[in-house]
């Protein structure tokens, strides 16, 4: 069963998943911790989504901002171009309490951008919140050709903590419309809603209707608002928006920001819902969540190596992995193919692994093989998956077709007497 924490924000048909949290203990002995190992939130996550066929895609930390991005598995081959970005605004660039984490990738042949922010605080610095977004944009710039910025990619999500106030209204005015339920009143006062008609970096963002309370700030344990002596007044803190990469791009020499206009190229983007989780009390923020569906352009993609093992090895002599590389795919001598338990957490989780070398000879062949010896193969049977990991790549580009997905390892040992 998934922990509760997850259960709820996580429908099991969704393809990819992607958590963000934010103000991780940082602490230095903490921070020393998790570089050495995996950091704890991110094992509980891959400890939840394994079992459900979620391999985590790449994951990106910066002090107290995390972002995780996984994949349901037989989607791995088809993710490519996988890079992070991270970018420091707090202290003027020096610390990363505030700033962004991105991670990038083509999607089928569609580029898609994660970027979780957390942005200054405080209801007068709204200003400030929409510089450092800025910088974040300006800054994050990533080594692929069709899409080096983030808002060069087909889709972007940007979400985080971003920290946009609720302005003119004072505490009772505000709390008086979350407890009649007359949201729109405190929407059309919301700082980043208001910020869409006047910042032209912001044209194109989408956002789905707030129907849900603000979501900060809670006394810690209780569904109860602020009562501290601070008394912050309740606002939409947590925020999930995305983008659609427009067809024309225009500049406008009238702002010192970027303006956009045309139309998107087929790309459709469906928000499912968008919601808070009021159960949750471990934070004075309660988290929020959405799910949406990405239509894209057709596209033929075929992965870059295609796996071809028997359904079953019953013996020692069916340990024989056969594959086909994409002609325009860049092997390595770094290459390898690892033998996966279903369920594995990512791409270094496997049970043992063969490289999967260039020789001279293989140029002229289309079909290729590697075998496991009795040495390499575990002891006990079960289920199993082969992935082919590409050293260039950095990624998994190949892994056994979904309908042969499992495949059975049963060696018998029998050790004689004389």
């Amino acid at each position: 069963n998934l922990p509760p924490a997850l259960s709820s924000v996580l429908p099991l048909l969704s393809e990819l998943f992607c958590p963000l949290i934010s103000e991780v203990n940082s602490m230095i002995n903490k921070r020393l911790k998790d570089v050495l190992f995996t950091d704890q939130w991110s094992e509980v996550c891959m400890d939840a989504l394994s079992p459900f066929g979620y391999v985590l895609v790449t994951s990106q930390r910066m002090q107290g901002m995390l972002l995780l991005v996984f994949s349901k598995y037989f989607h791995l081959p088809f993710l490519r171009g996988i890079q992070t970005q991270t970018t420091r605004t707090g202290l003027g660039g020096i610390w990363g309490n505030k700033g962004g984490v991105s991670a990038r990738m083509d999607v089928f042949g569609h580029s898609i951008c994660f970027l979780n922010c957390h942005l200054p605080a405080h209801m007068e610095n709204s200003d400030q919140r929409m510089e450092d977004f800025e910088s974040i944009l300006q800054q994050q710039q990533f080594e692929v050709q069709a899409a080096t910025g983030v808002l060069d990619h087909d889709v972007v999500f940007w979400f985080g903590d971003l920290n946009f106030r609720i302005e003119d209204l004072d505490m009772q005015v505000v709390k008086a419309a979350i407890d009649s339920n007359k949201l729109a009143t405190l929407w059309e006062k919301d700082q980043l809603n208001m910020a869409k008609d006047s910042e032209a970096v912001l044209e194109g963002f989408h956002e789905g209707p707030l129907k849900f309370p603000p979501t900060y700030k809670f006394d810690v344990g209780t569904d109860t608002y602020d009562t501290s002596g601070k008394k912050r007044k309740p606002a939409w803190t947590d925020r999930i928006l995305w983008r659609l990469r427009p067809m024309a791009q225009v500049s406008n020499s009238m702002s010192k920001r970027s303006s956009f206009s045309g139309l998107t190229s087929g790309t459709c983007v469906s928000q499912h819902f968008y919601r808070s989780h009021m159960e949750y009390t471990i934070s004075d923020h309660k988290p929020v969540s959405s799910i949406f569906t990405l239509q894209f352009p057709y596209k033929a993609d075929m992965a870059l190596v295609t796996l071809f093992v028997e359904d079953e090895w019953r013996e020692i002599s069916d340990a024989v992995a056969k594959f086909k590389v994409a002609p325009n795919f860049p092997r390595s001598s770094w290459d390898w193919i690892g033998l996966y338990k279903v369920g594995f957490k990512h791409h270094k989780d496997y049970v043992t692994y063969v490289w999967a070398k260039q020789e001279e000879s293989d140029f002229l062949r289309q079909e290729h093989q590697v075998i496991f010896t009795e040495e390499e193969l575990p002891k006990d049977s079960g289920d199993f998956i082969l992935g082919y990991y590409s050293n260039n790549m950095s990624s998994i580009v190949g892994v056994t077709e979904f309908y042969r997905l499992l495949f059975h390892v049963m060696i018998y040992r029998v050790k004689l007497k004389y």
